[in-house]
């Protein structure tokens, strides 16, 4: 098994990245954040699942163990397969995956593209108790959170995926001012400008 993957970026696209490691190009399919973060040149390092079928063998990867562990937990819902596993979490964090089966709502994973109705009921009652979110907030933070998600709102409507979007605004608001984490505005301003003109949509 393959566990993990350290090596130079050879080619980037937008659902793989080919790591070269050993003197060995390997193609490996990754969240969207990833693909559009990863440069050719640069060293990567992926915490990775081979899935293993009659007509291949297939490497997934992820910038953290958590990410890892979410791709297991979804492949083991009925009806989620490797691509899809990999679509919820190109759309949505750790975090917002906890949030949403914790709550019972299947609204943010009906909204991956190739998941139906169906299945995202399935995801939410088959990882009930399996998953939880990795930062809880705190009666000092709820504020700032409630900014950091409107910001997250925000650039979805943009074009950003929601996972993109809240990961960016969470950034933000940990680098900006007191004055700026209270203020919608002041801190989409900042979020863009961190993100760039188009960066990391999908």
């Amino acid at each position: 098994m393959i566990s993990s993957l350290h090596g130079v970026v050879l080619h980037t696209a937008s659902d793989h990245v080919v790591v070269e490691t050993g003197g060995v190009g390997f193609q490996v399919f990754v969240p969207a954040d990833v693909a559009h973060t990863a440069t050719a040149g640069e060293r990567l390092l992926l915490h990775t699942s081979l899935i293993v079928r009659e007509d291949a063998l297939s490497l997934y990867g992820f910038a953290d163990r958590d990410e890892l562990e979410i791709f297991g937990q979804l492949l083991s819902v009925t009806g989620v397969g490797p691509k899809s596993a990999l679509g919820v979490l190109s759309h949505l964090t750790v975090d917002q995956i906890a949030e949403a089966v914790g709550a019972e709502d299947d609204a943010p994973f009906r909204r991956v593209s190739g998941i139906g109705p169906k299945t995202a009921k399935l995801i939410v009652v088959q990882l009930a108790g399996k998953v939880q979110p990795r930062i809880a907030a705190t009666p000092v933070s709820a504020a700032a959170t409630a900014v950091a998600d409107q910001v997250t709102a925000a650039l979805v409507g943009l074009g950003w995926t929601e996972k993109v979007a809240a990961e960016a605004a969470a950034q933000s608001a940990a680098d900006a001012s007191d004055a700026e984490r209270a203020s919608v505005s002041a801190l989409l301003r900042r979020t863009l400008a961190a993100l760039g003109p188009g960066a990391g949509r999908g």
